[in-house]
């Protein structure tokens, strides 16, 4: 009884930040919970004029036509790819920008540099892949003029095999480093300025505080951006590749999310789809629960 009195007095307490919570609670039961009924589609021949409830059960032929299908296998191997590469060169990158930032001691320079980079992030995908495709055209890109300039011939980055993935990686840092920069700002805010005055009595070069106080400090925070990145490995970007490629680097450019916009959208393949989008979110739930595990044995720093 006094547990429930006191859990009731908490509640009037903190009643307003409670009302601040309910529109965020709703959105998320609305938008992310309520939708979750229609995994039922992955287990049904879905016609869309009998409904979800009256369209016939198959079972699990979604699945088996999905493992079945060499199209899958060659779309989920190029998700993890990109996803890889992205999380190997393009998780570093915020970090060391946001290290970088944080080590300029001009205010007025500083802010300027904070606002250049995050303008890219602002920038819709499909303003991106124009400039992109202006910037490595193969007659009058200005990356392929100074190829021309030392005497090599022209290359088709967004239609060859060999660059697409590179030029996937490649404009997501340009785009995203600079906004993910913002929360290892913050977290570089919070770090006592004592820390870095012991640094100096002790010695120390500004390299070295940035190894053995900045990142240690901040270490929390990158386990955690790193575990939601583990999270969402297979989320390639759909917007960005969806933009970006075309018929000659499907081989490489082709991921779940653009197969799954085909299969389902265009080909009207609902249950299908469906399964794979399950199938999608079955290993992701998966991933992070290792990957939290797994940091969780070498930082003790982890999501749950």
């Amino acid at each position: 009884m006094k547990s429930l009195e006191s859990k009731k007095l908490l509640l009037i307490k903190y009643k307003y930040l409670y009302l601040m919570i309910l529109p965020g609670l709703i959105y998320v039961i609305l938008f992310r919970y309520l939708p979750m009924v229609g995994i039922i589609i992955s287990f049904k021949d879905y016609q869309i004029f009998k409904g979800i409830w009256n369209s016939p059960w198959i079972g699990f032929n979604n699945f088996r036509m999905l493992f079945e299908s060499t199209k899958f296998y060659e779309v989920f191997r190029n998700t993890l790819l990109i996803s890889v590469y992205k999380i190997i060169f393009g998780f570093p990158a915020p970090i060391i920008l946001a290290i970088l930032i944080n080590e300029v001691r001009n205010e007025l320079f500083r802010r300027t540099i904070q606002t250049v980079v995050y303008l890219p992030h602002f920038i819709s995908w499909i303003v991106v892949a124009g400039l992109m495709g202006g910037l490595l055209s193969p007659n009058d890109g200005i990356i392929n003029n100074i190829i021309k300039t030392f005497g090599k011939e022209p290359i088709f980055f967004m239609g060859s095999p060999k660059y697409f993935r590179s030029v996937l990686v490649f404009s997501d840092i340009w785009k995203e480093a600079g906004w993910g920069a913002i929360i290892y700002l913050a977290a570089l805010a919070g770090v006592s300025v004592e820390l870095y005055e012991a640094a100096i009595l002790d010695g120390t070069n500004k390299f070295q505080r940035i190894v053995y106080v900045s990142i240690p400090c901040i270490m929390p925070t990158i386990v955690v951006m790193f575990l939601l990145r583990i999270s969402g490995i297979l989320n390639a970007g759909f917007e960005q590749v969806f933009s970006l490629y075309n018929s000659a680097v499907y081989s490489v450019g082709d991921i779940i999310d653009t197969y799954v916009y085909r299969v389902g959208l265009i080909e009207t393949r609902y249950g299908f789809s469906t399964a794979v989008g399950l199938f999608k979110s079955i290993i992701a739930c998966v991933l992070v629960i290792i990957a939290n595990s797994f940091t969780k044995r070498i930082s003790e720093e982890s999501l749950f």
